[in-house]
């Protein structure tokens, strides 16, 4: 019997997925485009210094990042029927609070405890929730610690990707195979998440045809030596911080993320309901009797 408290309006899951997976489209498409652009248009890029390019562009890509941000939640607040709203935005903005306190725990290197709720979370709640906890993690810790700039809209958004792909991941199998699953995952953005964010600046880095050194781009590489000069400027500058922050989510999530995993799932299933169903009572023989006072009997 259904109570009351659990009878939500009708609505088409379908229909909500999708209208999720476009918004998540959008954000990467704009995501993509942000990072990609002055490869496309090399006009102007020649000898200018990096936080100057972005300045004019950062504030309008943040406006976007938020508003997608925004659009993905009252999506999910209008059309997910399977979990409670409430208590899933309620359970956003505690994960979000707490893994943005963690930014202020002192890296290794490149190593930060950041990313294990963010991944754990798209692994449980899908990649809507994860692109979420991605980008507001982001955006709330850099409040936090101040690191306020142009790069800030670039990490919110590689942060949501990184959640968005957790929500790809198997959501069932054993435990062992699953953590381990989620630790080559974790590991695989360690160098991603470096190797996209140098993006942001490295068309504009370079210092001079005098200092060249084979590592920085010019609008008149074709693009084969385009990839072969970024591996090179990425092996010289990035490379050894990734390393450490693909150990560090190997190591946390071998760690914490079995019991975490099953904390968020608990979570889960506890505020997830099931449609109401007759079972058995079309069987041969049994007669449905007459519903009790009082007793509304849902739609068959």
């Amino acid at each position: 019997m259904a109570t009351s408290g659990s009878v939500h309006e009708s609505v088409h899951p379908a229909s909500t997925r999708w209208r999720s997976a476009l918004v998540l489209a959008v954000a990467s498409l704009v995501g993509l485009g942000s990072f990609l652009y002055p490869f496309v248009l090399p006009v102007g890029n020649q000898l200018v210094d990096e936080d100057q390019a972005r300045a004019g562009f950062a504030p309008l890509l943040f406006a976007v990042v938020v508003a997608v941000c925004l659009a993905a939640t009252l999506v999910t607040l209008a059309g997910d029927a399977g979990v409670s709203r409430s208590r899933s935005v309620a359970l956003l903005g505690v994960l979000v609070a707490i893994d943005a306190t963690l930014r202020l725990v002192p890296s290794i290197l490149g190593a930060s405890a950041i990313f294990l709720l963010i991944i754990l979370v798209g692994a449980v709640f899908g990649a809507t929730m994860g692109f979420q906890m991605g980008v507001l993690t982001l955006l709330f810790s850099a409040l936090i610690t101040g690191g306020i700039g142009p790069w800030l809209p670039f990490q919110m958004l590689v942060a949501g990707w990184v959640g968005l792909t957790a929500g790809w991941l198997p959501q069932r199998g054993p435990m062992r195979v699953r953590i381990a699953v989620i630790a080559i995952f974790g590991a695989a953005w360690g160098f991603l998440f470096g190797a996209l964010m140098n993006l942001w600046f490295w068309p504009f880095a370079a210092p001079g045809l005098d200092a060249d050194a084979g590592l920085y781009w010019s609008p008149n590489l074709g693009p084969w030596e385009t990839v072969v000069r970024y591996a090179r400027f990425y092996a010289v500058t990035s490379l050894g911080f990734d390393l450490a922050r693909a150990v560090g989510n190997i190591v946390l999530v071998l760690v914490f993320g079995a019991p975490i995993l099953r904390l968020l799932e608990r979570y889960r299933s506890r505020f997830t309901w099931q449609p109401w169903s007759d079972l058995g009572l079309e069987a041969p023989g049994i007669e449905r009797g007459p519903a009790s006072p009082g007793v509304t009997a849902p739609p068959a």
